[in-house]
Parts: C-alpha cells; sequence; structure tokens
C-alpha cells in the first residue's frame, strides 16, 4: 500500500474533524484532549489505522490547543496545559484584549506545534535505528527510567512509584500466556471471576474510564460555577490584532516550544510541567519581569507554544521505543492495538506508510487548527457557555457504548469500565497519580516479558548493571532522577 492510496478526502476530513471536536473538548472545562481521545477511541476500529490515527491525532491537537479560550476567557484553564496562559492571558482580558489575547495564543500555538512536529520526524527515527540494537536488558531499563521519571516528576516520590507499581499489578492479571515464557496459569484472579480475567482487563475500557468517566465524576461532582459563561465578557473589544506583537518574541517561540518539545519526549510529564517550565524561563530572560501576571502578551506566548511543542515531543518515544510520552499518547497505543500493531523500535522501518500518514496528519491538523481558531474564535469561544448538564451524559452514553463494543460485544468490558472509572474517581480524592498508574499498568507486562527473558539467558541479576555501557547509562539517569525527586521534595519541605 503505497501513501497516496491512503490520503484521500476520508483522510482529510476526519483530520479536520477530529481537531474541530478536539478543540471544543478543550474549549470547555473540565474535558480535555486525552478525554477526546478516550472517548473517540472506539470508533476508530472500523477505520482502519491510518484513518483512525487521523481522527486521534487530530483530536490530540485540537483539545490541546482548546484548552487556550477558558483560559483566557475565564481564568478557568481548559487543560492542565494551558494552566499559565491564565496568568497573562485573563488579565488581557479583563483590560479588553480578550480577542487579541485569543490570536496570540493561537498563532503561538500552531508554531509550537509546528516545530515539535519537525523534531518529531527528524529525531524519532534515528532514536528508533538506535533502540533496534536494544537486549531485553536495555528495554526492561528503559521501561524502569520512564517509570522513575514519572514517580520523581509527580506530587510525591512515593505517591508516584506506588501508583506506577499498582498499574504493573494490576496489568499481571490473568493468565500467565506461554508466548510470553510463562505457564498458562491463572494469577491473581479470584474464582468468580476465572472466566472473565483469563485475559486480563481489556486495555481499552480501562483507558475509556479512567480518563472517561472518572472525568465525569469528577466535573459532576464539582458542578458549574455560578456566573461562570461569557455573559460580559467583551471579546471583540479594544485594540485591533496586529502581527507586530510577535517582533522581538522569535527567541522566546524557539526556546519555549524547544522545552515544550523536550518536556514532551520524557515519559509521562505533561502539558502542565512544559508550560510552567517555558514560562518562568521567559519570565527569567525578560527585561521586564514585572509586566507578568499584568496582561503581557511574551507569557502567553511562552505558555501556548510550549504546550503545543509537546504535542510531536510525547510522540517520539512512543513511536521510536513503544514508551507513552503523555496520558494521551498512551491511549494511542489503544489505536494501534485495535489494529494488532506493536509499537517499538520497529514500527518506523516496518511501517513506512503509517508513519509517513501520521507526519501529515500532524501537519494538516495543526493548520487546521489556525484556521479554524483564527476565523472562528468569537464563535468557539461560545463553547464555554455550553451546560454540563446536556454534556455530560451524551459523553457517558458514547463511553458505555464504546466500552460495550470494542470487543463485539462483552459485558464484562462495561464493568470494568465502570470500575476504573470509580478508580480513577477515588485515585483523584486520595492523591493517586493516574499517569503514572497507566502507563505502569500498559508497560507491566512488556516489563515481565524482558525481565524474564533477561534472567533465562545470563541467569544473574548482576547483568541488568555490567551488560552494556548504555546499562550503566540507564542506571545513571535512573539515580539522577530519583536524586531530582528528593532534592526537590526536601527544598519544598524547607520553604513551608
Amino acid at each position: 500500500m503505497d501513501l497516496l492510496s491512503i490520503l484521500t478526502p476520508l483522510f482529510f476530513t476526519l483530520v479536520a474533524v477530529g481537531t474541530v471536536i478536539g478543540i471544543i473538548f478543550g474549549a470547555i472545562p473540565g474535558m480535555t484532549a486525552t478525554m477526546a481521545v478516550a472517548v473517540c477511541l472506539p470508533l476508530t476500529y472500523s477505520l482502519g489505522l491510518e484513518n483512525g490515527l487521523a481522527l486521534l491525532l487530530g483530536l490530540y491537537v485540537g483539545g490541546i490547543s482548546g484548552g487556550l479560550v477558558p483560559a483566557i476567557l475565564l481564568n478557568i484553564p481548559g487543560t492542565p496545559s494551558s494552566i499559565t496562559t491564565t496568568l497573562d492571558g485573563y488579565p488581557m482580558t479583563m483590560a479588553g484584549e480578550g480577542e487579541n489575547a485569543l490570536k496570540i495564543g493561537i498563532i503561538s500555538s500552531v508554531i509550537g506545534g509546528l516545530i515539535s512536529l519537525a523534531a518529531l520526524y527528524l529525531f524519532a527515527p534515528a532514536l528508533a535505528d538506535f533502540a533496534i540494537k536494544f537486549s531485553y536488558i536495555e528495554k526492561f531499563l528503559i521501561i524502569f527510567f520512564a517509570l522513575t521519571v514519572m514517580a520523581a516528576l509527580s506530587s510525591s516520590l512515593l505517591v508516584g512509584i506506588f501508583s506506577g507499581v499498582l498499574g504493573i499489578f494490576i496489568s499481571l492479571i490473568g493468565a500467565y500466556d506461554i508466548s510470553r515464557g510463562g505457564n498458562g496459569e491463572l494469577r491473581l484472579v479470584p474464582e468468580f471471576l476465572e472466566y472473565y480475567l483469563e485475559s486480563g482487563f481489556s486495555l481499552l475500557p480501562v483507558l475509556i474510564g479512567l480518563f472517561g468517566l472518572a472525568t465525569i465524576l469528577i466535573e459532576a461532582e464539582n458542578g458549574m460555577p455560578e456566573g461562570q459563561g461569557l455573559s460580559g465578557v467583551k471579546i471583540a473589544k479594544g485594540k485591533p490584532f496586529r502581527l507586530s506583537v510577535f517582533k522581538g518574541q522569535i527567541v522566546n517561540l524557539i526556546r519555549s516550544s524547544g522545552i515544550g518539545t523536550f518536556v514532551g519526549i520524557l515519559p509521562g510529564v505533561g502539558g502542565s510541567a512544559a508550560s510552567i517550565l517555558a514560562y518562568s524561563q521567559e519570565k527569567n530572560f525578560s527585561r521586564h519581569p514585572e509586566r507578568f501576571g499584568k496582561g503581557e502578551p511574551a507569557g502567553v506566548i511562552a505558555s501556548e507554544s510550549a504546550n503545543n511543542g509537546l504535542t510531536g515531543g510525547a510522540l517520539v518515544p512512543l513511536l521510536s521505543l513503544g514508551i507513552p510520552g503523555d496520558s494521551t499518547t498512551a491511549i494511542l497505543i489503544g489505536a494501534f492495538t485495535l489494529q494488532g500493531i506493536q509499537v517499538g523500535p520497529l514500527f518506523i522501518g516496518n511501517n513506512p506508510v503509517t508513519w509517513d500518514a501520521m507526519i501529515i496528519a500532524m501537519l494538516v491538523a495543526n493548520l487546521v487548527m489556525f484556521l479554524v481558531m483564527i476565523f472562528a474564535i468569537r464563535h468557539i469561544a461560545k463553547v464555554v457557555s455550553v451546560p454540563k448538564n446536556i454534556l455530560f451524559p451524551i459523553i457517558l452514553m458514547m463511553c458505555v457504548v464504546g466500552a460495550y463494543t470494542i470487543n463485539y460485544g462483552v459485558m464484562f468490558d462495561v464493568w470494568t469500565l465502570l470500575i476504573f472509572g470509580l478508580f480513577g474517581y477515588l485515585a483523584h480524592k486520595i492523591g493517586l497519580e493516574i499517569a503514572p498508574f497507566i502507563i505502569g499498568f500498559i508497560l507491566g507486562p512488556s516489563a515481565e516479558i524482558y525481565f524474564v527473558k533477561s534472567l533465562e539467558s545470563f541467569g544473574t541479576l548482576s547483568i541488568f548493571f555490567t551488560k552494556s555501557w548504555i546499562a550503566v547509562l540507564l542506571w545513571v539517569l535512573i539515580t539522577l532522577s530519583i536524586s531530582f525527586s528528593i532534592m526537590v521534595s526536601r527544598k519544598t519541605k524547607k520553604m513551608r
């Protein structure tokens, strides 16, 4: 199959539709790009891999970008990555510059997205070629490193580690597959659930429960604050927008986009960390740091270019190593699973057409996002006032139907959706970290295979430390990530 046969009108339509739906999800407070991808994931089964990815990548790019709308107009981050956009975007709205702030954010978003896409195109194949040489030992240590990075960047190192280990533990429920070197016996399964859990919990209902149902429960509990809406907000008031606002901001754009891309490559870190880091760097380098937090356009530029820079960066470890860069790319693994394709070092070389299609889909999604938002921003802004009592039942129905149909009508998948939806809600209440949990759940079976195969081949644990210089380097990185977390934790305690 060649690339031209895939680039059909349907392909581009799905990218455009996905981007618009993603923008709407991102623009509604409480909804996220992750939720949009999770809810729409079951729809991709009948579309085929390339068309399905076109829809999901459009949702991803649109969802990240749409979060700037409520952040700027209502001082409510539409997505976690839009937290720092509120700091200067909302003061600009209060000063009658709402439309200017939105357009600054939109242009910064598309530039950040395109820079990260270039990084994805250049670095992912090179990293994949290098990773092909890895043995089971290096592959296990990479997964271990990914989990320690996520734990280190969690609110608490111990909580992050516990969440990741819990995810691995849950992933091992079911039969110890003979094809993985096991004995075929059931593990960690109560007798009355043996029929349902022979193959463990199905990945897709777990994802939809954690990022769909759990979000609905959390937002339903929070409710809609009184007065939230666009009444009283004058979007199109003030000076007309001019590109001259970007004069002197080239370094800011490139640096912030680069920070977003780099943070995206780190497994499980997330867009909020990228935007906060980029914002703080721009403030530190600025000649007028006192203007930040009072309606400084440079703050909006830094935040939005960084969180959209995350989109391409997060796909680098996914497509080259098989390790998701964030929660949304973890869900994209579900799209590959539906089509029977495993992501990892061999993916790009074995699926060049799919790889090219993904690059084109990301490019088109960024351009569609820019055109739709720059010319229809006044209409999109109205989405923030959509009543949640209308929206949530529709999304809940999509979650249930998607979970039920994903494996051709298995009712236990609906129960899985409910179980993990409640788990996600309770995890939020008690402070467990969902990102390390879901990455642990996805990578747990692979980590087990690599660990067991390594011991079968060499028969000693010392081989994990002495196999190669790559293994030694990974242990150094693991040690640094844990040390960094301990240092930050101690510094935080001292400040208290």
